[in-house]
């Protein structure tokens, strides 16, 4: 791989970043597309061209979705062990069917590397803390903590179908008991340990768990927070459980009526893995849930897996002899996708602690130490590290990393250059997008294509992405929504406690009957690239022209002073629009007219005068979902006067006394 020379291409701007040539062939994309010509009928790969190459393979990966997907499913050796009797029976959305008649399971998948005796010793799972010591678990280890794991929830009462939840931090304990509770035919879920009993009740209580794995605390920035009081409301808000499983990460005895970890997964026996059928649950996940309780994405044990198989295989280009490491939390759908990088054979890296502990560096630190070769993290770590005038290219041996990818929000522009600069200038930028919804991503990483400053590679193999109109119109280099027309099989196969399906259906094909809406305004380049430009449910709308609010973060967070921002646009009762942008300033920051000043002539001279804010505001903070998303629907509701309770749910917010602030102000305004 080597970054980008000063040759100019014709098929658009320069790229910050292209792969070396001498590896299009060693890719397991490649490796995929050239068997699959041979085999399927796929265009054949064109290392002479290869942007042409991989849109004539994503085209016929859409348009010959059935036999795209059996292909890849033969080509990446998953298991039927009964056979199906058709890829995709029915392609109607909501509703489609996939593989019906198969019957498999996720958990054999993520183990099978431990049945090779060459593998069985190294390491499954690389486990870093606060203390950056990697201490490891190797596949046999894991193997047999799942093989008993599972022995004791059948003990127990748990049957396919049954629901296990988890209440731990992002430690190799939660990777052992979802991989467990799938080799049971069981359903997973699971919630971070810094959600507050409210957050979790709302959550755990739909779903009616009858094991709580839990851990007694964790230990964040340096500090132990006890959770026993909050574990204890947990316990007698949930009926129906039948038993809670004590993790001692903080070294405290069970409390009375639960088992100890340990004695649960230190049995002799070998794992036995439920045969389901393509479609059955696997876990359940859920939306933020800043507007009522959150919905409860179900989400199947075949669908996880091809899904995931192909992202991390043919887009990350991830295999044997890998360390891949996400910073995530087992609140956010990124740690599912971590974990099943198990599914690929490579090494999960997993980090307990505070991204910024002891220092800005942290995760750098735990990239270096376990030799991490794809690392993900978040698009605002990214911006806090160029803030922080980090040199991690300069300060850590990264020479193993060959891609560092993001996803969370848009990655801006000044974030691909930091990497650029300060980590390698030799390095693959994968900025990727998705959502919970899917636990996969529309666009991002392909290993073949350069990368533009800005910009997304691609949409993904089998993702029919399109940017529409209002009226249901494809755009090209025109900002649309973000919709999929033909189905995924990590879409939902339902909501939880949706009956009738009209939760799930409102969700996502209200707009667009038959296509999938997801919520984000996109452009699908001529060059087939991908721009995220933020949500469109919280769309600045003026005189007729929609913005996206990423964009305004973007320009206006690179003053040093603005250490992180929130724009809202208002539609007022007399038919006005208000769109102030609220600043969190830097320590030492002082919001006066010069500092206003700068912000207006960097927005308009970056963007343009429309998108000039009407007034500049200091927040104390901005507010964020559980899983760090800015907090915009819920704020201009409560800035166009809804009340609180009616707003925004308090439990899905990190620091919910920052609204009152957002209130007092309409009040103020009416």
């Amino acid at each position: 791989m080597t970054p980008a020379d000063s040759t100019s291409h014709p098929a658009g701007p320069e790229a910050l970043w292209r792969p070396d040539p001498a590896g299009f062939a060693a890719t397991r994309l490649i490796r995929f597309q050239t068997w699959a010509a041979r085999h399927h009928g796929a265009p054949a790969p064109d290392p002479g061209n290869p942007v042409a190459s991989y849109r004539a393979l994503h085209r016929w990966s859409t348009r010959e979705l059935a036999t795209f997907w059996g292909a890849f499913a033969q080509w990446s050796g998953i298991r039927f062990t009964t056979p199906y009797e058709t890829v995709l029976a029915d392609s109607a959305m909501p509703g489609a069917t996939w593989f019906p008649g198969a019957t498999l399971n996720y958990a054999e998948h993520a183990l099978r590397t431990a049945d090779d005796p060459a593998h069985a010793d190294q390491p499954a799972i690389l486990h870093v803390d606060e203390s950056h010591r990697p201490t490891h678990v190797t596949w046999a280890e894991l193997r047999s903590q799942v093989a008993s794991l599972a022995e004791a929830l059948r003990r127990l009462g748990v049957r396919p179908g049954d629901r296990v939840s988890g209440y731990l931090p992002n430690i190799p304990q939660a990777a052992a008991a979802l991989l467990a509770t799938a080799a049971v035919g069981a359903v997973w879920t699971s919630c971070a340990p810094d959600f507050g009993a409210r957050s979790v009740l709302d959550r755990f209580q739909q779903v009616e768990p009858v094991v709580l794995f839990t851990v007694d605390g964790y230990r964040y920035g340096g500090k132990e927070h006890d959770r026993r009081e909050t574990v204890s409301e947990l316990r007698a808000e949930l009926p129906t459980l039948r038993a809670v499983v004590h993790v001692p990460l903080l070294g405290t005895p069970a409390p009375e009526g639960a088992l100890e970890w340990a004695d649960l997964t230190t049995g002799e026996t070998e794992p036995r893995f439920e045969q389901v059928p393509f479609g059955h649950p696997l876990w359940v996940l859920y939306s933020s849930g800043t507007t009522g309780l959150p919905k409860a994405i179900v989400q199947s044990q075949g669908g996880i897996l091809i899904e995931h198989l192909k992202q991390l295989t043919l887009h990350n280009d991830i295999g044997p002899g890998d360390r891949f490491f996400w910073y995530t939390s087992t609140g956010w759908m990124m740690w599912n996708l971590l974990i099943s990088g198990l599914l690929t054979g490579a090494t999960v890296v997993t980090y307990d602690g505070s991204p910024g502990y002891p220092d800005t560096s942290a995760q750098w630190r735990v990239v270096e130490s376990t030799g991490t070769t794809v690392y993900g993290t978040s698009a605002a770590y990214v911006m806090a590290c160029r803030k922080a005038g980090l040199h991690p290219g300069r300060d850590f041996d990264l020479a193993q990393v060959t891609c560092v990818a993001t996803t969370g929000s848009p990655l801006p522009p000044d974030g691909f250059r930091w990497i650029h600069d300060e980590v390698s200038e030799d390095m693959w930028i994968a900025s990727v997008s998705g959502g919970t919804d899917v636990c996969s991503c529309f666009a991002g990483a392909v290993p073949t294509l350069p990368v533009h400053t800005g910009e997304l590679q691609a949409p993904s193999l089998a993702v029919d992405l399109q940017a529409w109109d209002p009226h249901g119109k494809p755009l090209t280099d025109e900002v649309g929504e973000l919709v999929v027309t033909q189905p995924m099989p990590s879409m939902p196969v339902r909501f939880w406690n949706d009956p009738d399906g009209s939760r799930y259906h409102d969700s996502y094909f209200d707009m667009y009957p038959g296509v999938w809406r997801h919520g984000d305004w996109i452009t699908l380049t001529s060059r087939n690239t991908v721009i995220i430009h933020g949500r469109s449910d919280s769309t600045l709308n003026r005189q007729g022209v929609r913005m996206g609010s990423a964009d305004i973060y973007e320009a206006v967070e690179r003053l040093p002073e603005i250490r992180e921002s929130l724009v809202i646009g208002v539609e007022t009762s007399d038919g006005g629009y208000w769109m102030p942008l609220f600043v969190h300033l830097a320590e030492g920051a002082v919001l006066d007219d010069g500092l206003r000043a700068r912000v207006k002539q960097t927005i308009r001279h970056s963007l343009s005068p429309r998108h000039v804010p009407d007034e500049i505001i200091e927040i104390p903070a901005v507010p964020h979902t559980l899983t760090g998303k800015r907090l915009e629907v819920p704020v201009k509701r409560l800035l166009q006067g809804t009340a609180m309770e009616k707003a925004v749910n308090p439990g899905s917010v990190d620091n919910p006394g920052l609204l009152d602030f957002y209130a007092g102000l309409a009040t103020e305004r009416a």
